[in-house]
């Protein structure tokens, strides 16, 4: 193990022979590139474990929020996912058109469209829900039950102190604010 600023992080040698970084370049050590590359890895696995379902991670991640929100509109949608409105537009099209959630207008406004989940997305959500946990475990599976813990709780500091740098940061959703 190489000491760096009294933190103990592991060399080149140190990782198991499948993951060995070689050249051992700065770049490897830059926490940018290993959040991206931990996306790319944590996207493989998801698609890996999901991959009779036929859903990406955002769409998933849209699908849970419609089931415990139901009746959200787009704006809304977006800013508790953390997705722009039109990401979020076109995930909510691509569901529509799989049949996995419906549009209807709302009763105090009639321009507004809200968004509930159908029969079909139900049971999707239902179905993917164990390859969904066990890519989440997958993921996490090579720390120990204290790295764990303390890695989920060292990336919910860093998303959270740093959300209002995002091109579309976590926001409340008007709708849970006046529900209030």
């Amino acid at each position: 193990m190489e000491k760096d600023d009294d933190k103990t992080v592991p060399s080149s040698d140190d990782l198991q022979s499948g993951s060995r970084l070689q050249p051992d370049l700065a770049l490897y050590h830059m926490p940018g590139h290993l959040i991206r590359r931990l996306q790319q890895i944590a996207v493989s696995i998801f698609l890996d474990e999901t991959k009779d379902f036929g859903v990406t991670q955002v769409q998933l991640g849209t699908l849970f929020v419609i089931k415990e929100v139901p009746g959200l509109d787009a704006m809304d949608l977006s800013r508790l996912i953390a997705l722009d409105r039109s990401t979020v537009g076109d995930v909510v099209a691509r569901l529509e058109q799989r049949g996995l959630v419906e549009r209807r207008r709302g009763d105090s406004d009639r321009r507004t469209k809200l968004i509930h989940l159908t029969a079909a997305g139900e049971t999707l959500v239902r179905d993917v829900a164990e390859a969904n946990a066990a890519a989440q475990t997958k993921i996490l599976a090579c720390l120990s039950d204290e790295e764990r813990a303390s890695f989920m709780w060292i990336l919910t500091k860093l998303v959270a102190l740093n959300n209002q740098a995002s091109r579309a940061p976590l926001k409340e959703a008007v709708r849970l604010q006046t529900a209030e």
